[in-house]
């Protein structure tokens, strides 16, 4: 099964987890917000990641609780015999992931790195769509979820 995942941070030079969600090609959600610092985040982080932040509480956690509820998320979703494929864009996105987990990615997950096949004409449509807005990480989940498209 494709757990697709996107990664709000503070910056593109020293990126720190901001946000994390992910999203099932079957539905179930993951999201979380981190702490940080407003005075290490870019000036378009500051602008644009920023004010989407903060709006729900269960979100909220430290770094700890993100590898505890992250790793029972993570053997939630996986269905029973099979594994998962974590589907990616971004290097900085699957970096960010494993240092959440604490380098200890489940053996039973694989990364894959889908950029060439996510259509963005595709992601602009769900943005437009649901009218949830770009560089929220759950919302960029969902949007890449929707955007995929494998290729032959």
């Amino acid at each position: 099964m494709n757990i697709f995942i996107d990664t709000e941070f503070t910056d593109l030079l020293n990126p720190r987890l901001v946000s994390l969600g992910l999203v099932a090609e079957t539905g179930e959600e993951f999201y979380a917000e981190l702490p940080y610092h407003k005075k290490d985040c870019s000036q378009f982080v500051r602008e644009a990641v920023l004010p989407l932040l903060g709006h729900d509480p269960l979100a909220q956690m430290t770094e700890g609780e993100l590898f505890r509820r992250l790793n029972d998320w993570l053997r939630l979703v996986k269905p029973r015999g099979d594994g998962l494929v974590i589907c990616y864009d971004s290097a900085i996105d699957w970096t960010l992931l494993t240092e959440a987990l604490d380098g200890h990615l489940p053996a039973w997950c694989e990364p894959r790195l889908v950029d060439d096949c996510i259509s963005e004409l595709l992601r602009y449509d769900y943005h437009k769509q649901t009218w949830l807005p770009e560089h929220h990480a759950l919302n960029d989940a969902k949007a890449n979820c929707y955007a995929f498209r494998e290729r032959a």
